[in-house]
């Protein structure tokens, strides 16, 4: 298998850099330092370079040409934004910082995080009036020690209401106070008139640096005669590699004969990491190609092949040799839990429950500005990065994620009125996979009825939210 390593892609990027730039001078060029970065960057990496006309190789045929556009973008911000195409409906994925070492942390899965995340929805008849539910309390966190649950609903923050207006800018704050509420059917299956009543419930939180294990539950049922493992894994994570093929381990272990992969809120990660998941799952196809990676013309010889495998980094995977495998998915499950998906259903079938996927097929790495735009001998006089979409990731059928989202098998919306606790078997995804399996009747009682308007997307979202990543340190 050909791997995307830094120390080779340096190679050809050094050399397209010099016949781009070498008549250009640098010191014309010192007052557009960071905007320099910005353009050859996007220049060499740029998934879309070819739909950009500014990008290209014959853009500018004088060092003046060059300074004068560089010096016509005020802000760094300004240029990146100029190059990415159409970012409403292809590209709305590339970002730049202004401070990597934040971006460092999150790609290695340390955050400013109290441990709740959240799922908004406007109130039943309003248009303006917000209620949230935690949607997930991770494992370690300062809302695991406050016994926080799954599934509890918010109708203010700090003693004020939440509006469009106000919810996401009040959830962002790093210290704050949840007004609790109870969620109210009123005896029908319609939402219409559903209502948010506040309890006089409240707890206070301050967020912290965390780092998430994102295996967060692992665990094995027997139903109707069947062996069932159930995994819930919230990001690829290659740092978690080893926790990751432990969890098999135990599976593996208990003999399950099914599995139930819950990825509802998985926004992505290691495309490397989701080769390996993919071998765990199955097992019999060692060396067969589960990805492609496709870039842009002028790094066409980097189009990289990811085979299933039996090991890494010296590790024997725990493989459950499956023929079949349970997804549970919402809006929230992206890129590398796409890719898994997609790339799998070549090989095995698939049974996805839930929502559809956000609809991202591309990869992305991130870029510093030093001579090979990797992490060494970067320029000390700023700390912008780049993480722009740099490749498309395939099936080996050349099947790419559709841009709406991989439709699931079968659909079920999670409701605030239920959204039940993971891993229990009454908690509706769940549910309806056992019932799949078994033949045992019961996923229509659990289906949630008409679901409401969520405005979740419409939170400050992080940097690498919905990021599908290439590695260039890591391997097999």
């Amino acid at each position: 298998m050909k791997k995307l390593k830094l120390i080779a892609l340096s190679l050809i990027i050094g050399l397209t850099v010099t016949n781009c730039f070498e008549d250009l001078d640098d010191n014309l060029i010192a007052s557009s330092e960071i905007n320099d970065f910005v353009w050859k960057a996007m220049n060499i990496y740029y998934l879309y370079k070819d739909n950009v006309p500014d990008l290209a190789d014959d853009r500018f045929s004088t060092n003046e040409e060059y300074a004068s556009y560089l010096n016509g973008f005020p802000l760094p911000e300004d240029l990146f934004q100029s190059l990415r195409f159409q970012p409403q409906t292809v590209d709305r994925f590339s970002v730049i910082t202004s401070n990597y070492f934040d971006l460092q942390q999150q790609l290695a899965g340390t955050t400013l995080n109290n441990g709740l995340e959240f799922n908004f929805y406007l109130e039943p008849g309003s248009d303006t009036n917000v209620f949230g539910v935690i949607r997930l309390v991770l494992n370690n966190s300062v809302a695991d020690g406050l016994n926080l649950q799954r599934g509890q609903i918010i109708s203010g923050i700090d003693g004020t209401e939440l509006t469009t207006a106000n919810f996401s800018s009040l959830a962002a704050q790093t210290s704050y106070t949840l007004n609790f509420a109870d969620y109210n059917t009123n005896g029908t299956p319609q939402t219409e008139d559903d209502t948010i009543v506040a309890n006089g419930e409240s707890v206070s939180l301050t967020k912290e640096a965390y780092t998430e294990n994102p295996v967060h539950l692992v665990d094995v049922f027997n139903v109707g005669g069947e062996t069932i493992g159930y995994l819930v894994y919230n990001g690829f994570n290659s740092n978690f590699n080893n926790q990751l093929n432990d969890a098999f381990g135990q599976l593996q272990a208990s003999n399950v004969g099914h599995l139930v992969l819950d990825l509802r809120y998985n926004p992505g990660g290691s495309v490397n990491t989701a080769s390996l998941l993919a071998s765990m799952i199955t097992g019999q196809f060692e060396g067969e190609v589960f990805s492609k990676l496709f870039y842009n013309s002028t790094l066409e010889s980097n189009n990289t092949n990811y085979p299933f495998t039996n090991s890494f980094n010296g590790n024997t995977i725990n493989s459950l040799n499956l023929s079949k495998v349970y997804v549970l998915t919402t809006s929230r499950s992206a890129s590398a839990s796409e890719l898994v998906i997609n790339s799998l259903r070549p090989y095995v079938e698939v049974v996805q429950i839930g929502d559809f996927t956000t609809g991202k097929t591309q990869a992305s790495t991130l870029l510093y500005d030093s001579p090979n735009f990797g992490p060494e001998d970067i320029n000390p006089n700023h700390t912008y990065a780049l993480l722009p979409l740099i490749a498309d990731s395939t099936n080996k059928n050349d099947e790419l994620v559709p841009a709406d989202g991989l439709e699931p098998t079968i659909s079920l919306i999670e409701s605030p009125s239920n959204f039940g606790t993971l891993g229990d078997l009454n908690e509706p995804l769940l549910a309806a996979a056992i019932e799949d399996i078994t033949g045992t009747p019961g996923r229509a009682a659990l289906q949630a009825a008409y679901p409401l308007v969520d405005v979740t997307s419409e939170l400050s979202p992080s940097l690498i939210e919905n990021r599908m990543f290439v590695d260039i340190n890591e391997s097999n």
